[in-house]
Formats: C-alpha cells, sequence, structure tokens
C-alpha cells in the first residue's frame, strides 16, 4: 500500500509491470485494445500498474513477471557491474529502487534486494562526488541518468557544499534563533 500523503510512493506504483492472467476474468476486456469483448482469457499477458497488478497477484487473477531490468540475466545487471555510475536507470525505470523494494516479495525473487543493495553503494559515492565537485552547466546531463532517489541525494550534496561554501567565506559564525526575538503576551 502506497504511502497516502508520499506523492513519490504514489507514483512509484504507477510504474507499468508486466503480468499474465492465471485464470479468465470478465471487465477486464478494455486492457486489450484488440479485443471487442469485456472479458481476457487465462494466459493472456498484459501491461498493468504496479498498484492494480499487486492487487490482482494478491487474489490470484495475475500472475506478475519480472520487468527485464530486474531479472536474474539481464543487460542491466551486467552493465551496472561493469560501470553502475554510468548506466542510465532513469530511462530504465524512473522510481528503480522503489519499484525493486516493492515487487522482490510480491515475484519471490530474492535476487533484487542484493542487486539494489550493490547498483545504491557503488552509485552512492559517484553521486555525492559529482554533487560537491561538477559545475552546474555539466549537473544536467548528469541528472538525466539518475534515479528519483539519487537525484534528491544529488541535490541535498549540491545544498550542503553550497551552506558550506558560504560559512567557510565568511557568514555570520552565530546566529541568533528566531524563537528568541519574539516576545512573549502579557499575562492578564
Amino acid at each position: 500500500m502506497a504511502n497516502y500523503y508520499d506523492v513519490d510512493d504514489v507514483l512509484a506504483e504507477e510504474e507499468i509491470l508486466p503480468v499474465v492472467f492465471q485464470q479468465a476474468a470478465d471487465c477486464f476486456g478494455l486492457l486489450d485494445s484488440s479485443d471487442d469483448t469485456n472479458e481476457v482469457e487465462a494466459g493472456a499477458k498484459a501491461e498493468l500498474p504496479f498498484w492494480l497488478a499487486r492487487d490482482l497477484h494478491v487474489r490470484g487473477v495475475v500472475a506478475v513477471d519480472v520487468p527485464p531490468y530486474f531479472r536474474k540475466v539481464s543487460r542491466t545487471r551486467k552493465e551496472i557491474e561493469a560501470d553502475a555510475a554510468h548506466v542510465d536507470l532513469r530511462g530504465r525505470c524512473q522510481y528503480f529502487y522503489e519499484l525493486g523494494l516493492k515487487i522482490a516479495p510480491l515475484v519471490g525473487d530474492k535476487t533484487i534486494g542484493p542487486f539494489l543493495l550493490v547498483a545504491f553503494q557503488t552509485r552512492y559515492k559517484e553521486v555525492l562526488v559529482r554533487a560537491h565537485t561538477v559545475a552546474s552547466a555539466v549537473a544536467p546531463k548528469h541528472l538525466t541518468l539518475l534515479t528519483n532517489e539519487e537525484a534528491k541525494l544529488y541535490e541535498a550534496g549540491q545544498l550542503s557544499t553550497a551552506a558550506f561554501k558560504k560559512w567557510r567565506m565568511g557568514g555570520p559564525r552565530l546566529q541568533r534563533a528566531p524563537v528568541l526575538g519574539r516576545k512573549r503576551k502579557p499575562i492578564e
């Protein structure tokens, strides 16, 4: 279930997953535009958003296929093993890590968790190094490769660098807290 107040969590659940219907289903005919009937036969393949695929999977209506970028033998895994920092994960899935964490228990693939951990660990250092050193003119090219989670990390790194430079250049060393400037209401 998505966190109701977290927009990123809701958007992560909108990612499309391949599914195979395990049994015939009425009122799902609209999913297959080539068919005029309002029924989907058992064995039919479709692509559904994660939130719908998860609910139908729990009810035993569909079997969720692992997306190509999470499969045990995939091009994405080979690229991450070779040079994780330069892999375009955003092009594969903008919410790569979030979706991976949600889909792993659903499909029962125990290799997705360690794969996500290795991918994040190897990319984490590179994201922060670039956030602290790369000029803002080069940043847009690099940001197109980052997932949503990594882009937030990159932004946080740039903000911390800017705050450090401001402090280093002789900004006020001590600042008065805004709360201290308020006056109390007189007691009546």
